[in-house]
């Protein structure tokens, strides 16, 4: 069985919208695009090494406004990002079609329509699957219980607004931190693998 790891940037609030620049996503008037920026001028290397490890080149599974930025810059800018060019990219999309995904123009691209082909694609072999981005889509995982891995980097901003990562519906589950630190700068960077189920008791008993 494949793994699916959401990795995602995060305010302390829970927003994931549009953190890389400003007309990156601005539905709903969102007004603060790019707000991770001011963070990376300031990364150590400790920050570089964390994102070079969880960015290595493996499948990535898609949701179609992240599908499409990506197929409109990566393949122009492949030297950002080595091995992104030959890995698979599967968009998850009732709005596209095989045509559509073929022509984008970045290679290795395939399209699945429902949670019902994600599901067979995580039973099949292959490498684990990368999420990035991609709210509706990492939602819809939890709420089927889909999610192995959380990689989250956390910025030390409250925004009040904006796409969230965990919204209601998600199933309930417990994960283990398995890697992590805090770089200097205040940003939170953390991984997680799945550990069972939720489990409540008293407090002091």
């Amino acid at each position: 069985m494949r793994r699916i790891i959401a990795q995602e940037f995060l305010t302390l609030d829970g927003v994931m919208q549009a953190p890389g620049r400003p007309d990156e996503d601005t539905t709903g008037n969102f007004p603060f695009g790019g707000w991770t920026a001011p963070y990376f001028a300031e990364a150590d290397s400790a920050a570089g090494a964390f994102m070079a490890k969880h960015l290595a080149p493996t499948d990535h599974l898609l949701g179609r406004p992240t599908y499409d930025m990506f197929a409109d810059y990566w393949p122009k800018h492949p030297d950002n990002w080595p091995g992104v060019l030959d890995v698979t990219k599967y968009v998850v999309s009732t709005t596209l079609d095989d045509a559509q995904v073929a022509g984008s123009g970045w290679k290795n691209s395939k399209l699945l329509t429902s949670i019902d082909d994600v599901k067979d694609l995580r039973s099949s072999g292959g490498t684990p699957l990368k999420v990035i981005g991609s709210s509706v889509l990492t939602q819809s995982l939890m709420a089927h219980d889909l999610v192995d891995e959380l990689v989250l980097m956390t910025f030390p901003v409250v925004l009040g607004c904006g796409k969230r990562l965990f919204a209601e519906g998600a199933s309930p589950t417990a994960f283990r931190m398995t890697d992590g630190f805090v770089a200097a700068n205040g940003v939170s960077f953390a991984h997680y693998e799945r550990d069972g189920v939720v489990e409540a008791g008293i407090v002091g008993e």
